[in-house]
């Protein structure tokens, strides 16, 4: 039998013991400080289980699915008896003409209406946060509201505004410039110049929103320096409010970008489907029509990973030649 510890020695570990712990050098057991953090990290996959399903389901696998019918045959007259085919469906989107064309006007319109966007936004950041304008939180809020409608609604609104006969923007151009009512929606240059403007009106206010958010960051003492330095408006802009905006609006234009490139809602609703014949298509309306209008899925389907594979290429080069992660300090 195990004789019981002396009463001395129990007392010189228990002193001992304290007086590790008073120092912060007992480290807990090993056994017990593995089963929290095992415990601890159970719960974290709990909490994120749900989340993983869920983009699993409405991301992953979409997407993959979407690969696959790329390279199948599919369409209304195959839709149950579809098998893969290899690439010819990528062969085919680029060797079809009307591909190119679009592809044209989809440069086209994501360049204008971001250089838009960019520049009214800031421009409008820069006067709300001057010291002299007064009902700020007003004017906010009301250039703010062509973002926070709906987009169906803004683009059906504006649809009716350009409306031969009885549309606002003609009415204006008739009774204020006294000129003749343009035929907005049965013209193609006008048609596509419809859509542009309404999505320049929808799209600006997320710049504005970013670059006030930019702007209310910088310190106000590097200004004060420059007015002490006898700097011009421009001058400040120039090298205070540019270089220290860049950091902010580099990521937002980039979304801009990719939220204009796959915007199929403005110019789906405003055309009425690419009306007139077709003439107003960015890549996207062009790949829902040719989906669920011509049931070509699997000639769809390429061409929306070629959409992809532009957009995920133009992300990364963009972000690494602007160096958008970088400190400007």
């Amino acid at each position: 039998m195990l004789e019981p510890p002396k009463e001395g020695l129990a007392l010189d570990v228990r002193d001992r013991s304290r007086e590790q712990a008073l120092e912060g050098q007992v480290p807990p057991a090993p056994r017990q400080w593995l089963g929290e953090r095992a415990r601890y990290r159970l719960f974290l996959s709990m909490l994120l289980l749900p989340t993983a399903v869920v983009m699993l389901a409405v991301v992953a696998f979409p997407f993959l699915y979407n690969v696959l019918v790329s390279f199948s045959n599919m369409n209304i007259y195959t839709l149950r008896s579809w098998h893969l085919i290899g690439p010819q469906q990528y062969v085919a989107v680029f060797r079809e003409p009307a591909v190119w064309a679009v592809f044209g006007k989809t440069i086209v319109w994501t360049l204008v209406n971001v250089a838009f966007h960019v520049a009214l936004g800031v421009f409008l950041a820069v006067v709300l946060h001057q010291k002299f304008v007064r009902g700020k939180p007003i004017w906010r809020v009301l250039l703010v509201l062509p973002w926070a409608v709906p987009s169906t609604i803004s683009a059906l609104t504006w649809r009716g505004m350009f409306n031969y006969e009885y549309g606002a923007v003609n009415l204006l151009i008739t009774k204020v410039l006294r000129a003749p009512p343009i035929e907005w929606l049965t013209s193609p240059f006008e048609a596509f110049l419809a859509v542009i403007l309404t999505n320049i009106w929808m799209g600006f206010p997320f710049m504005m929103v970013v670059a006030l958010g930019g702007l209310q960051s910088i310190p106000q003492e590097l200004y004060e320096a420059a007015d002490v330095d006898g700097a011009t408006a421009w001058q400040k802009f120039r090298t205070i409010t540019a270089p220290l905006l860049k950091p902010v609006m580099v990521p937002a234009i980039t979304l801009g970008v990719v939220w204009t490139f796959n915007n199929v809602n403005v110019v789906w609703l405003v055309t009425n489907g690419g009306e007139p014949n077709d003439q107003t298509h960015i890549l996207v309306s062009y790949v829902y029509e040719a989906a669920f209008f011509m049931y070509r899925f699997g000639w769809a389907a390429a061409l929306s990973m070629v959409i992809f594979a532009l957009l995920f290429t133009f992300t990364q080069v963009f972000l690494n030649r602007t160096k958008a992660t970088e400190s400007v300090y």
